[in-house]
């Protein structure tokens, strides 16, 4: 008999910017990533796009993704096929509000996502909404400099609202901001920020930080107000930072490391910065500029739950000579790990941090956690008779899932997991289509082309007996 409950949410997890496709369509405004190319063009303004934003590029990968704007029936049905209990999604900001200050939504966005929610719950499964995943109208980073500027907590206020009405009934469980760390590695698409080289880079990404913290509360409040029922999340790009060595230097330096992801979630899950960000800030030249009440917002209306997505784990070294043989893989810097094997996108693949992290998130935080992304981007070929062997993607999830189980046997309180990518969608980091982490394959390349048919990968068979066995039976 499996150790989770019965009500256990297994699904998949998609986000609006990287299926939709339909960028210019019915309204919809252009988004952050609307001006990001893919591949090695894409690093460039990813990082850096105060150089990157002026160029033109061929090619867009977010203008058509895989179209789910018009195949979302086709895609949910698979996803209910699969036996999907809930299917984590984003609502695109500039879907429903063009620019981004607009006083009224776009009727013909909401009405998209009307049908979405119908048909979701055609097939019972349930919607765990995300209401900004790396999806800021682009308007507002280029006007405002994104969430360094505080009028973004009056407009993501007023977005947040027309959700809670219109769905608050509808679904249960809400995250604020998508990954809300990444501000600190990705700074454009986590918060719109578009910073020259002569910026304080700190003094902007943490005061943006700031901005979306105080927004993430009075989204709680008003949700509260608007539903009781409604649970509402924080969520983290987490990964547990080990220590290169047994030295003690190197032990002090992984936990700086650790508190830096968790410093956001120290304030969503217990309402104030934790002690140890005075020192933090005070080495890193920050100064924090609040207005009255922030404080007493963030202290009151904390998070219902915490989620995150996992892919690996990483290393960190005190000594600065070490550090420089760091790698940047998944957009965390981090040394290699010698015992680990890695993807062929160098991202280090380590099941047994999938139980570290859990554990150590909830002895922190003793909130119920929700894994709402894990998977393995690879390189997947379609046979002659139209199937997909992706044994070793089944490998990677078998391996995390069993982890993800002792965790539960360990004591951790979950709510569920959604595996990213459940179809093939756009890589947020690369643009890239062949990246896949799909249980349903989408005939898209890299450069647009292709038919977007759907086929059924060996591991959409596998999953499917998962969520049948509720875990019980995860042999490959």
């Amino acid at each position: 008999m499996s150790i989770l409950k019965n009500n256990f949410l297994w699904g998949g997890a998609i986000a609006a910017n990287q299926s939709e496709g339909a960028y210019n369509v019915n309204g919809k405004g252009l988004s952050l990533v609307d001006l990001l190319p893919a591949g090695e063009d894409r690093k460039e303004p990813l990082f850096n796009p105060s150089i990157g934003l002026n160029k033109k590029f061929d090619f867009y990968p977010s203008h058509e993704s895989i179209d789910f704007y018009h195949h979302y029936e086709e895609d949910i049905k698979l996803f209910s096929e699969m036996g999907f209990k809930a299917l984590r999604l984003s609502i695109s900001w500039p879907r429903l509000f063009p620019n981004g200050d607009e006083i009224e939504p776009n009727q013909e966005g909401l009405e998209f996502y009307d049908k979405i929610f119908d048909t979701l719950e055609k097939y019972n499964i349930e919607p765990i909404v995300t209401i900004n995943h790396f999806d800021t109208p682009y308007n507002l980073a280029e006007k405002l400099n994104g969430w360094y500027d505080r009028k973004l907590i009056e407009y993501y206020v007023r977005y947040a609202t027309v959700l809670f009405k219109r769905y608050g009934q509808r679904v249960k469980y809400w995250i604020t901001h998508n990954e809300i760390n990444m501000i600190l590695h990705i700074a454009y698409i986590g918060g719109g920020l578009i910073i020259k080289d002569s910026d304080d880079k700190n003094q902007i990404m943490y005061q943006a930080a700031h901005h979306q913290l105080v927004a993430s509360s009075l989204a709680t409040k008003i949700a509260k107000e608007i539903n009781p029922e409604i649970q509402i999340g924080c969520m983290l790009a987490a990964g547990e930072v080990y220590p290169n060595t047994c030295h003690p230097d190197d032990v002090m330096a992984a936990l700086s490391k650790n508190r830096e992801q968790y410093i956001f979630i120290d304030v969503q899950a217990r309402g104030e910065y934790p002690s140890y960000s005075k020192r933090m800030f005070k080495e890193l030249g920050v100064n924090l500029e609040k207005q009255s009440g922030d404080d007493e917002i963030l202290k009151t209306y904390t998070v219902d739950f915490i989620s995150f997505s996992y892919y690996s784990s990483r290393l960190e070294s005190g000594d600065t000579e070490i550090n420089q043989n760091k790698g940047n893989a998944n957009a965390f810097a981090s040394l290699k790990n010698p015992y680990l094997e890695a993807s062929n996108w160098g991202w280090q693949i380590d099941p047994v941090g999938l139980r570290v992290t859990l554990n150590q998130i909830y002895d922190r935080y003793q909130k119920p956690l929700f894994i709402v992304e894990n998977g393995l981007g690879e390189i997947d070929e379609v046979n002659n008779d139209n199937t997909i062997n992706d044994r070793y993607r089944i490998k990677y999830l078998s391996e995390h899932l069993n982890q993800m189980i002792e965790a539960v046997k360990d004591g951790v309180p979950l709510i569920g997991y959604t595996s990213w990518g459940c179809i093939d969608i756009v890589s947020a980091g690369s643009g890239e289509m062949k990246k896949r982490y799909g249980f349903i394959y989408v005939d898209r390349d890299n450069q647009g082309n292709g038919t977007l048919n759907r086929i059924r990968k060996d591991s959409f068979y596998w999953y499917q007996k998962v969520i049948k066995t509720n875990g019980e039976d995860l042999s490959f």
